[in-house]
């Protein structure tokens, strides 16, 4: 458990230490908290970088040690959260990114009829999401 813990604080403050470095900012206080917050105010500036697919990988591990940590053996968790954003599919989305095939870098998310987003696309995934669950409950 602390192992995981200092995980996430390394890659955290790596992370946040880049950002503040290039935008010239001054980085956060060293806690898991603070880090993350700093991290998630910059990162529609972090994920048009060129080493997005790497932050991305890295968080991905982290999330992976984490519930492993958790719970050795989660089984096979892929909780269903939503319809597909694509106009008349009658696919669902996976909660949990799934390793891209082919090259072994990466993840995407998919739905269940195989419409497929990389990790450059999250955001803007979400923007629709967003604003389709507005539209339905407006």
């Amino acid at each position: 458990m602390l192992d995981a813990r200092h995980h996430v604080l390394s890659i955290l403050e790596s992370w946040s230490g880049m950002v503040a470095e290039k935008m010239g900012t001054t980085a956060p206080p060293r806690t898991v908290p603070a880090l993350a917050r700093f991290l998630t105010l910059h990162l529609e500036w972090l994920t048009g970088q060129p080493p997005a697919i790497d932050f991305a990988d890295e968080i991905d591990g982290l999330v992976v040690e984490l519930r492993e940590t958790i719970d050795p053996e989660p089984g096979d968790l892929h909780t269903l959260i939503r319809k597909c954003i694509v106009d008349n599919c009658p696919g669902t989305i996976s909660a949990f990114p799934q390793r891209s095939a082919g090259a072994g870098r990466g993840s995407s998310i998919t739905c269940s009829s195989g419409h497929s987003w990389e990790v450059r696309e999250w955001l803007g995934l979400r923007k629709v999401m967003e604003r389709q669950r507005k539209g339905v409950n407006a």
